[in-house]
C-alpha cells in the first residue's frame, strides 16, 4: 500500500537549526523532502492533528510538531536506528474518517513488523490505534495511562472522554485484557472501577503505582498496545493540557513507564495524546517531557532481548506444588534479564488464548505461590480464559 496518500510532509523550517550529526533527527529518515520507504524500518513515527473529539482541549492539533522540535534535538541513543517519520496524517472530512486513516496506517505498519508511535491529537484517536488489530485474528492486551478513566456514556459527552467505553463495547471483541495505570480516585466514578473489576480488568491508582513502580513492570510487559494521555503527568512537570492536575506522575515516572513499555517485546504500537502547545509554558516544557518519554521508549525498544521462547536454556523453570486446584504452578525466570513469567493453562479447544497463557509476573507472585497462595494475576487470567 502507498501510505503517501495519507500524509502531509514536514516543514523543513521546523528543524533548520538542528545540525549535529549525533542528533536524533540526523539518524532517522523523515518525510521532509520526500516520503521515506517504511519497509524494513523498526519504528514509524506518525503525527496526528485531529482535535474534533475534544471540547476543552482545543490546540492539541498542533502538538505533534512541537514534540518533534524537542525530540529531534536530543542525542541518538543505543542501537542502529531504523526509524522513519512518515509526517502528519491528513485530517479526514470528519473525525471518524481521520480515525479510519490512523487505523489503516497502523495496521499496515504492524503487519510489516513496524511499531507505530502515534504523537499528537486527542485521546480518542487511540480508538483508531486499537482498531488496527481488528483483522489480525488474535486477542490483545491494552495498557492505558491516564488520570481519568474516559468511560463516560451519552451522545452529548465528548469523544475523548468516552473512547475507552467505546473500545470495551467494540464488536468484534478482540480485547483480552485492559490495564489502567495512574488514575486519580477523586477524578473518577467508582462505578466505572467496579465495571472493570467485574470484567477481570485491572486499574491502579497513582498512589498504588508510586508505592512500588517495579511491581507495575509485569503489567506493562503484558501489553500489546500502549495509550498514554499526558494528563496523567502532574501539571508542574507537564502544564500543556487543559486537564493538567496538580498531582500525578512525575516526568521521571512517566519516562520509566515508557522504558518498560519499550522493553516489552509483545508491544506493537504506542500512542501519546492530548498535548496542547497553547496551554504549555513559554519554553514548551511539556513537549520536552513527552519527547524524553518517547526517547526512553525507543531506548527500551533497542534493548529488547527477544525473551519469547520459554523452551530454551535461557530460562529456569520452577514448579510449585499447590494443595488445591491447580495442583501445581509453573514459573519461568529469564537468565538474561531475571524477569519472571507464570503459566496459566488455557482450556482445551480454546487455542485462541494460547498466546496469553504464559503471562508476565513478579518474584513476589512466585513467593506467594511457595506459601500456598494463588497469585491474583493467576486468578484474574484464569477467569478470562474459561
Amino acid at each position: 500500500m502507498d501510505l503517501k496518500i495519507f500524509f502531509s510532509p514536514l516543514d523543513e523550517e521546523l528543524f533548520s537549526n538542528i545540525r549535529s550529526s549525533t542528533s536524533f533527527l540526523k539518524n532517522i529518515k523523515a518525510n521532509i523532502d520526500n516520503m521515506p520507504d517504511f519497509k524494513g524500518a523498526d519504528i514509524a513515527i506518525i503525527g496526528v492533528e485531529e482535535e474534533r473529539g475534544s471540547i476543552t482541549n482545543k490546540g492539541a492539533a498542533k502538538g505533534a510538531n512541537e514534540i518533534r522540535k524537542k525530540l529531534y534535538k536530543l542525542k541518538k541513543g543505543t542501537g542502529k536506528y531504523k526509524i522513519v517519520d512518515l509526517g502528519n496524517i491528513r485530517n479526514g472530512m470528519n473525525r471518524d474518517e481521520t480515525i479510519g486513516r490512523v487505523s489503516e496506517v497502523c495496521q499496515v505498519l504492524i503487519q510489516n513488523n513496524i511499531l507505530p508511535v502515534v504523537i499528537g491529537g486527542t485521546h480518542d484517536i487511540d480508538y483508531g490505534q486499537y482498531k488496527a488489530y481488528e483483522g489480525m485474528e488474535k486477542l490483545i492486551s491494552l495498557l492505558n495511562v491516564d488520570a481519568f478513566l474516559d468511560m463516560e456514556e451519552g451522545m452529548s459527552e465528548p469523544e475523548n472522554e468516552k473512547h475507552i467505553h467505546k473500545i470495551l463495547l467494540h464488536e468484534p471483541n478482540y480485547l483480552f485484557n485492559y490495564s489502567h495505570l495512574a488514575y486519580q480516585s477523586y477524578l473518577i466514578d467508582q462505578n466505572a472501577i467496579n465495571i472493570l473489576e467485574k470484567l477481570y480488568f485491572e486499574a491502579y491508582r497513582i498512589g498504588h503505582l508510586r508505592s512500588n513502580i517495579t511491581e507495575m513492570e509485569p503489567i506493562i510487559r503484558n501489553a500489546d498496545m500502549l495509550s498514554f494521555d499526558i494528563s496523567a503527568i502532574k501539571s508542574s512537570d507537564a502544564p500543556g493540557n487543559t486537564n493538567a492536575q496538580p498531582f500525578g506522575l512525575t516526568g521521571e515516572e512517566a519516562c520509566q513507564i515508557c522504558w518498560y513499555a519499550g522493553l516489552n517485546e509483545k508491544l506493537s504500537s504506542a500512542g501519546f495524546y492530548e498535548y496542547n502547545p497553547d496551554k504549555d509554558d513559554d519554553s514548551k516544557k511539556t513537549a520536552a517531557v513527552v519527547a524524553t518519554m518517547i526517547w526512553y521508549f525507543i531506548e527500551g525498544f533497542y534493548h529488547r532481548k527477544n525473551e519469547q521462547n520459554f523452551k530454551t536454556n535461557d530460562y529456569l523453570k520452577f514448579v510449585v506444588s499447590m494443595s488445591g486446584d491447580p495442583d501445581a504452578l509453573c514459573f519461568y525466570k529469564s537468565k538474561l534479564s531475571e524477569k519472571w513469567w507464570m503459566e496459566v493453562p488455557f482450556p482445551k479447544g480454546k487455542d485462541k488464548y494460547s498466546r496469553n497463557c504464559i503471562i508476565p509476573c513478579s518474584y513476589s507472585d512466585y513467593q506467594m505461590a511457595t506459601h500456598g497462595e494463588l497469585p491474583d494475576r493467576y486468578i484474574t487470567t484464569h477467569a478470562k480464559l474459561i
